[in-house]
């Protein structure tokens, strides 16, 4: 299977929306954020391994929580895993701390102070 096929495709989306149903409701982990999203899953193509981008709404400290508390379910999450999606192999799950949303709300909020500045100049 190639890496960007269409099987690979559907797969990295049924991983990804499961991963996220299993992230929002089964686990029972205080450390893990309640804004926890996935943001993205990359399957590899002999179903081994998985990589999955996690985003957190929150402070440095709670990242660093959800991101322990994810490594720790993680046998959980892909017993979890197995049972809602029939795979061959069931992936070893890496996740990965996404931080593209926070860069991005930086970023805007940059502009618009720009903006604002040469807004007041103008005047």
């Amino acid at each position: 299977m190639r890496k960007n096929s269409v099987k690979n495709t559907r797969i990295n989306g049924e991983v990804m929306r499961a991963l996220a149903d299993i992230i929002r409701g089964e686990i029972k982990d205080p450390r893990i954020g309640l804004m926890t999203s996935v943001v993205a899953v990359e399957v590899a193509p002999d179903l081994k391994t998985c990589k999955a981008w996690i985003s957190v709404l929150g402070d440095e400290q709670t990242v660093a929580d959800t991101l322990a508390g994810l490594n720790s379910a993680e046998g959980f999450i892909r017993s979890k895993l197995a049972k809602m999606i029939n795979l061959r192999n069931t992936p070893q799950i890496q996740f990965i701390m996404d931080q593209s949303i926070a860069y991005g709300v930086n970023m805007s909020k940059k502009i618009d102070e720009v903006n604002k500045d040469l807004n007041r100049e103008e005047e």
